[in-house]
C-alpha cells in the first residue's frame, strides 16, 4: 500500500491543480493562496490604470468633482490647509523610509537578517514601480486657479499614498508578534495603519496635488506588493522548515518577539 504522497509506478499523477489545493501538500496550497490573494489586490489596481490611461470620462469627472470640492474647502479654510500639509510632510515618503530604515537596522541587531531584507526588499520594490508607472501612465496632477500647494512630477499613482501604504504594512507586520495574546493592541496597530496610510492619501487631494484616483491606486499597489513580498517571504520559511505564520495576526515573523531562534544569514539557526 503507498503512502500519501507517494505513487506506485503504475498509478496516475495528481494534476497540478490538485497538487496546488491538496490539503496535505501544505506548501503548494498556502503558495496557491498567497499568490492568489497578491492576484486579487493587483487587479483592481490594473484595472484603474487601464482608466486612467483611456481618460474614461466617468472617472475624470469624479476626480475633478472631489477636487474641486475640497480645493473649495482648503480655500476658505486656512487652518485645515496647515493641517494637511503638516500631516503630509510628516508622514511623506521620506520621513518614512527612515522609520523603516531605523527598524531594518535594528533588526539586524536582533540578528534577523531575512526579516530585514524583507522590509527593504519591499519598500525598494514598491518605489521603483511607482517611478516606472509613473513614467509610463503620463498623468498631468491637477491644475488648480488657485493652488494651496504645488507638486513636481507625474500624478499616478500617488507616491505619498504608495509610500505609507508600504511602511505601515512593513512596520505593521513586524511588529504584530510583540501584540501576541493582546486583541486590543493587534486592532490598535492596524487601526493606526489604516489612518497613517488613509490620512496621507487623503491629504494629498486635500491639497489639491493629486486626483483621487492617484490615490487609490498608491493605495491598492502598495498593498499588492506587500502582498507579493509577504507571500515570498512565507515561501522561503515553508523551505526552511519553519511552521506556517498568520501574517495578519502574528506578522511575518513570529518568533521575532522570543528573540531566540531566528534565522540566520544563511537559512539555518542565528
Amino acid at each position: 500500500m503507498s503512502t500519501s504522497g507517494q505513487h506506485t509506478p503504475g498509478s496516475t499523477s495528481p494534476s497540478w491543480r490538485a497538487r496546488r489545493l491538496d490539503q496535505d501538500r501544505s506548501l503548494g496550497l498556502r503558495l496557491t493562496l498567497a499568490a492568489t490573494a497578491a492576484f486579487l489586490v493587483l487587479v483592481p489596481f490594473t484595472l484603474l490604470a487601464l482608466l486612467v490611461l483611456g481618460s474614461w470620462a466617468p472617472l475624470h469627472r469624479l476626480d475633478a468633482a472631489v477636487t474641486h470640492a475640497l480645493h473649495g474647502y482648503a480655500v476658505d479654510h486656512p487652518g485645515w490647509v496647515g493641517f494637511m500639509t503638516a500631516w503630509t510632510h510628516a508622514f511623506g515618503p521620506g520621513p518614512l523610509r527612515v522609520a523603516v530604515l531605523a527598524v531594518v537596522v535594528w533588526l539586524f541587531t536582533r540578528r534577523a537578517p531575512r526579516l530585514a531584507w524583507w522590509a527593504v526588499t519591499t519598500m525598494a520594490v514598491g518605489g521603483l514601480l511607482n517611478a516606472l508607472l509613473k513614467l509610463l501612465v503620463g498623468r498631468d496632477r491637477p491644475g488648480l486657479l488657485d493652488p494651496v500647494a504645488r507638486a513636481a512630477g507625474y500624478s499616478f499613482p500617488s507616491g505619498h499614498a504608495l509610500n505609507a501604504t508600504l511602511a505601515v504594512g512593513v512596520l505593521v507586520l513586524i511588529f504584530l508578534p510583540y501584540a501576541r495574546g493582546r486583541p486590543a493592541a493587534r486592532w490598535a496597530l492596524w487601526a493606526a495603519a489604516v489612518v497613517v496610510a488613509g490620512l496621507t492619501g487623503v491629504s494629498r487631494v486635500a491639497l489639491g496635488v493629486h486626483w483621487t484616483s492617484d490615490v487609490v491606486g498608491g493605495w491598492l499597489l502598495g498593498a499588492a506588493t506587500v502582498s507579493a513580498t509577504t507571500a515570498a517571504f512565507r515561501t522561503w520559511r515553508a523551505h526552511t522548515g519553519r511552521r506556517p505564520s498568520h501574517p495578519a495576526t502574528e506578522g511575518v515573523e513570529p518568533e521575532l518577539a522570543d528573540g531566540a531562534g531566528l534565522p540566520g544569514p544563511g537559512g539555518g539557526q542565528a
